[in-house]
């Protein structure tokens, strides 16, 4: 396959994000065109990881997939992951934009792969004992693409790479509460066994309308963990560009405001997919140009011991939950 050529790897990408997040596609309009350039890559090779594994189509549209099948697609990301994190020739355009990404802004190969480790756990139908393994979770598919991003505005220091990362916990933190009912419909559960298990809930049983209360009330809990993570991620927006402040303080604006969609529906949550309307972004947009503004203003408190920490890779590498043995995808 001829390697796509500057023009063309960023037309893809462009076209990842526009039908793949309208959220973030707004936010990103925002960074200077440089930096837009490498949080569109990046965000390219994300989408596509997460459509092979998931068999959907641009974040839309889920099938379930054979077990098997998922971990030959799996092993080719690992594949071609891994020949783009060492600058080695690929066949994809989404790992050509990686290769572009990781050679620009240095992100490590470790940091790409613990995002193939959260996939890797959507493989094994992985169930989650406790909030602490959800969180691992959340930090794999969400949390280290906050770091990544974070390094693509130029961020190095592990204080800001924690709020970056806070901002990814939050984000997935919402979507798990959004997406709990159309999960459910696909063999996928996110929610801690042990708050089912107040509810003598099981996974199979998410789906069922009869028991939209206890859901409606777990998701709302959801929400609420989330509530910490962004107010924590404010504080790493003064070390980064003002654009590029504003970017991210408009997208945690965009996510935080479906948690709260979220909360207030209750039941009725998931009657269809909740997002933002235009004129919502509009005032996410003013709102994330404010708070761009203002924090450079502020002094912000440490980041709170009570909140997750981030592993190590390595420890992330072995924080794997187990593998609920009669779940499949």
């Amino acid at each position: 396959m001829t390697a796509p050529s500057h023009d063309q790897l960023l037309a893809h990408a462009e076209h990842s994000i526009a039908v793949g997040s309208k959220s973030f596609a707004a936010a990103a309009r925002l960074f200077d065109a440089h930096t837009r350039r490498s949080a569109v890559l990046l965000y390219a090779w994300c989408r596509h990881c997460d459509d092979v594994i998931d068999g959907q189509q641009a974040g839309h549209d889920a099938v379930v997939i054979s077990q098997e099948e998922a971990q030959v697609r799996l092993l080719d990301l690992q594949r071609q992951t891994e020949a783009a994190c060492a600058d080695l020739p690929v066949d994809q355009p989404a790992f050509a934009a990686l290769r572009e990404v990781a050679r620009r802004h240095g992100i490590p190969r470790a940091e790409a792969f613990d995002l193939l480790e959260g996939f890797a756990q959507d493989v094994s139908a992985c169930r989650y004992q406790t909030l602490d393994e959800v969180m691992v979770y959340c930090y794999h598919v969400a949390g280290v693409v906050g770091l990544m991003m974070a390094r693509v505005m130029g961020v190095q220091e592990a204080r800001v790479l924690d709020r970056a990362c806070d901002l990814g916990l939050a984000m997935q933190l919402t979507n798990i509460a959004r997406d709990i009912v159309d999960d459910a419909k696909v063999g996928r559960c996110y929610l801690p066994q042990a708050w089912l298990s107040e509810f003598d809930l099981s996974a199979d049983d998410l789906a069922d309308v009869r028991h939209r209360a206890a859901v409606a009330t777990l998701a709302r809990r959801l929400v609420a963990q989330a509530e910490p993570y962004y107010a924590s991620a404010q504080a790493g927006l003064p070390a980064l560009p003002l654009r590029s402040a504003w970017a991210v303080a408009t997208a945690g604006q965009v996510y935080r405001r479906i948690g709260l969609k979220v909360d207030s529906a209750g039941i009725d949550a998931w009657d269809g997919r909740l997002s933002t309307s235009k004129r919502e972004k509009v005032g996410a947009l003013v709102t994330g140009f404010w708070q761009a503004l203002s924090c450079r203003l502020r002094r912000y408190p440490q980041r709170p011991a009570r909140l997750w920490q981030r592993p190590s890779p390595a420890a992330a590498r072995h924080a794997v939950p187990e593998v609920a043995g009669a779940a499949s995808r």
